[in-house]
């Protein structure tokens, strides 16, 4: 019978219930494992630890079930989206990447593809998009960000595929029950499980999903050669966590539209973005091809004093880089080097009490108009 998401989540890539055995077993902690001392390494036998280990098996298990493909998990979601780039793009190559995506994506592009006689063409998530003549691969993160836009995958998917080119969707801020660009036509679903997908902000972590088992192999491979392989407890934490991930989304999208809709009415608050706001101009194009809405909200104040004094005066809000947790974090994104306006913050709503949540964004948005 057809299962639910939070259903799906909890019981994602579990092994067959034994009698005396927990529900997810624990980390297998090993380099070397035993061999046949005469046969030597055997198939579906763990051999070492870089290419065999059963708990990130486990867990490439579950992600693969919720996103609808085969999974390869990886050390971060860095090692992810460059295992994608590297073993897609040969010498003559053109990759286009988004403008206005994860700049750390756009800045290693730019720095080390050139070198290798690829050209790399940018893109904003919203478009207008170049000619996808001679595109090998065309990168989204669609909601991007930090902007919160979005494109329609399958629109786009259709026009690279036509021309004999890949699509790649940077999956990270929905995760698999926010968004499933397998089921829209991409050929992978490339994601930092760092943020939303584990939820608990305690590892580092990242996946690249496909339906093409030869494109699988390759990004196995990949993985294996350059050992960018998650640690067994890493894998474990984070198969441990996905059984929450419905709760945790429901909870955190639930403040995102409280928290939305004291931003957009706030005297101190320029703009705002948040896809699941109905005046949103991506609202639409969101109904219509994701599952659910992130908790994720950006908005933009004044200028840095602003946002500084606005973290001074909030007692619940964190300041930190990543997002998706179960604290509620804010982060002013030109302190990375990103392309915006000094005042914008990327808002990662948590699990509190949205009444909690919502007075304390209140106190923290008046200190910060003053």
């Amino acid at each position: 019978m057809p299962l639910g998401d939070g259903t799906r989540a909890v019981h994602a890539g579990l092994p067959e219930a034994v009698p005396g055995q927990p529900f997810l077993p624990g980390p297998v902690l090993g380099a070397p494992y035993h061999l046949d001392p005469v046969a030597g390494p055997l198939p579906g036998v763990d051999g070492y630890g870089r290419t065999d280990n059963r708990t990130y098996r486990a867990l490439e298990s579950a992600i693969g079930e919720l996103e609808g493909g085969e999974c390869v998990v990886f050390s971060s979601g860095m090692a992810a989206v460059t295992a994608v780039l590297l073993t897609t793009l040969r010498s003559g190559d053109t990759v286009i990447v988004p403008q206005d995506g994860y700049y750390l994506t756009r800045a290693f592009a730019g720095e080390h593809l050139p070198d290798r006689g690829v050209t790399v063409a940018t893109a904003r998530t919203a478009g207008p998009y170049p000619s996808f003549d001679g595109v090998r691969l065309l990168l989204l993160e669609t909601p991007s960000n930090p902007g919160l836009d979005i494109c329609d995958v399958a629109g786009l998917a259709a026009a690279v595929h036509e021309r004999g080119g890949l699509v790649a969707v940077d999956n990270t801020t929905p995760t698999p029950l926010g968004q499933r660009p397998l089921d829209l036509g991409a050929d992978f679903s490339v994601a930092s499980g760092t943020k939303a997908l584990t939820g608990h902000s305690d590892l580092l972590m990242g996946y690249v999903c496909t339906r093409d088992p030869e494109l699988a192999a390759t990004i196995r491979t990949w993985r294996n050669r350059t050992g960018a392989i998650p640690g067994p407890f890493e894998a474990w934490l984070a198969h441990r966590s996905l059984g929450t991930l419905d709760l945790r989304l429901t909870r955190q999208a639930a403040n995102a539209a409280a928290v939305t809709e004291l931003l957009a009415g706030h005297p101190a608050v320029r703009s705002v973005r948040w896809p699941g706001r109905p005046q949103d101009p991506a609202y639409g194009l969101a109904r219509r091809q994701m599952r659910r809405i992130p908790g994720v909200v950006t908005f933009t104040l004044a200028d840095k004093a602003a946002v500084d004094r606005f973290f001074a005066a909030s007692e619940l809000i964190f300041a930190a880089t990543s997002f998706g947790g179960l604290h509620t974090s804010a982060d002013r994104r030109a302190q990375w080097g990103d392309d915006t306006p000094e005042g914008l913050v990327r808002f990662s709503c948590g699990v509190e009490d949205t009444a909690d949540l919502v007075a304390d964004l209140r106190q923290a948005l008046d200190a910060a108009r003053i």
